[in-house]
């Protein structure tokens, strides 16, 4: 969990926030539970391979561009965890295996 927030802090906060709250219309928050958990097994894929095109959050549509992260599968797990984890979200423990194993589920 502390990795994780080493590396949100070093990767994710500039445009997310440091309470995951995002930018007004521009960069979605990482608050919104529901769309975390229903996209669980993306989320490893949006990290490594960055994310294009419309999506809701919390009601509210954003579109733009997240850039591609340069993160192993471990620092994916542990920033996943971290962010699951923190601004009100409670989605335990994000491991290795499971990182890597959606990752090759990457379209």
């Amino acid at each position: 969990y502390s990795g994780g927030s080493l590396i949100y802090q070093s990767h994710c906060e500039n445009c997310h926030g440091e309470k995951g709250e995002g930018l007004q219309a521009l960069i979605p928050p990482l608050t919104d539970s529901v769309y975390l958990k229903n996209n669980k097994t993306s989320l490893a894929c949006f990290l490594k391979n960055g994310l294009k095109g419309k999506i809701t959050i919390n009601g509210h549509p954003f579109e733009g561009e997240m850039p591609a992260a340069n993160l192993t599968p471990l620092e994916i797990a542990k920033v996943l965890t971290y962010v699951t984890n923190s601004f009100g979200n409670k989605a335990g423990v994000i491991n290795v295996q499971l990182v890597e194993a959606d990752l090759g589920k990457c379209r």
